[in-house]
């Protein structure tokens, strides 16, 4: 298939730029894979889609302040680096900007502290050596990093949009994300014990959205894609609760398209999960048989990307672009603070 048959029009106004007062306010479009039909609802409904026994899986990564904004030494100007993943010890990936200018051997400050470039790769990731430990840097300087399609004004204190604390799901607990699990944007503590109520069972897994997730996808026919590995883990008590609803006669939900992707790496050859901690290097494309997966709850993602391309290949490619094109007519919200949909 071509990367062209996941294109769809976007209106930009359609593009959350800021989350709902009230996180559980979202819209919320259901569509139903085998009727291959959608119907408007809320997310605030979700519990009303929910079963005894059925395990909602979330994700409870959580975004780190990874964009640090500096100069570069000796001129001064302006250079801006999302870190993506750490190496070893004060050595990152990162994304840094104006890319075009910063060779390897070129010095960066921030603040205090001081890197350099050491080497850079096709993909546009360069790699850089801080001279210091970086929590505090971080904990002091680090900014959350949003994504670019969400502006900003110039000038603006970031705390005036609280970005730190709503691109945060309130289950994240587990430091290492570049990118908020952005379907779990809309859980307040008011549906989780409804879900609960209904005999549904809430479990926690881990993956640190890194740069695989939202890599562009820059070849033309999409099976030659492959999305970077991530970490993820899957502890045992997740694990045995998650096969245990599941025989009780449940069904796996994910909630999110990081929170499938874990899933779908963890199965023994009996198609159970199974507790573990390392990375996956799993590609979902159009054509993967899902083994765990009975339904996704997930945001409405970017044209020709990889998240759209795992959705596509949950709900089927047809009935996932109708169903974007009826929310683009509704005037859903897109993206990371826009609203959801529920694929059962």
């Amino acid at each position: 298939m071509l990367l062209s048959d996941f294109d769809y029009d976007l209106p930009e106004e359609l593009i959350a730029q800021q989350p709902l007062e009230q996180r559980d306010a979202s819209r919320m479009l259901l569509v139903d894979r085998n009727e291959g039909a959608w119907k408007d609802s809320e997310f605030r409904r979700l519990p009303d889609y929910i079963r005894q026994n059925d395990v909602i899986v979330v994700n409870n990564t959580r975004v780190f302040p990874a964009r640090l904004v500096g100069r570069r030494d000796p001129t001064g100007g302006r250079v801006e680096v999302l870190l993506t993943r750490e190496i070893e010890p004060n050595i990152w990936e990162a994304l840094v900007r104006p890319a075009q200018r910063l060779k390897i051997g070129a010095r960066l400050r921030f603040g205090d502290s001081r890197a350099e470039i050491l080497d850079w790769s096709t993909s546009g990731l360069r790699q850089l050596r801080f001279d210091a430990p970086m929590a505090q840097l971080l904990d002091t300087l680090g900014q959350t990093p949003l994504p670019p399609y969400i502006k900003r004004p110039k000038g603006t204190s970031p705390a005036a949009w609280n970005d730190r604390e709503r691109y945060q799901t309130i289950y994240a607990r587990e430091r290492g994300a570049i990118a908020a699990p952005t379907a779990g944007l809309h859980f307040t503590p008011e549906v989780t014990n409804e879900l609960e109520a209904r005999g549904a069972r809430l479990v926690e897994i881990t993956l640190h959205v890194g740069y695989g997730t939202f890599e562009p996808v820059r070849v033309e026919h999409v099976e030659d894609h492959h999305v970077d590995s991530e970490f993820i883990q899957i502890r045992e008590d997740a694990a045995r609760a998650i096969n245990e609803g599941r025989a009780a006669g449940g069904r796996v939900i994910a909630i999110g398209t990081t929170t499938t992707r874990a899933l779908e790496s963890a199965l023994n050859d009996e198609g159970k999960v199974i507790a573990t901690a390392g990375k996956t290097e799993l590609t979902i494309l159009p054509g993967y048989k899902f083994r765990i997966t009975d339904a996704l709850l997930t945001n409405f993602h970017l044209p020709r990307s990889s998240l759209l391309l795992l959705v596509a290949a949950f709900a089927g490619r047809d009935l996932t672009l109708k169903a974007y094109r009826h929310a683009v007519m509704e005037r859903f919200r897109f993206y990371s603070y826009g609203d959801c949909m529920f694929v059962i």
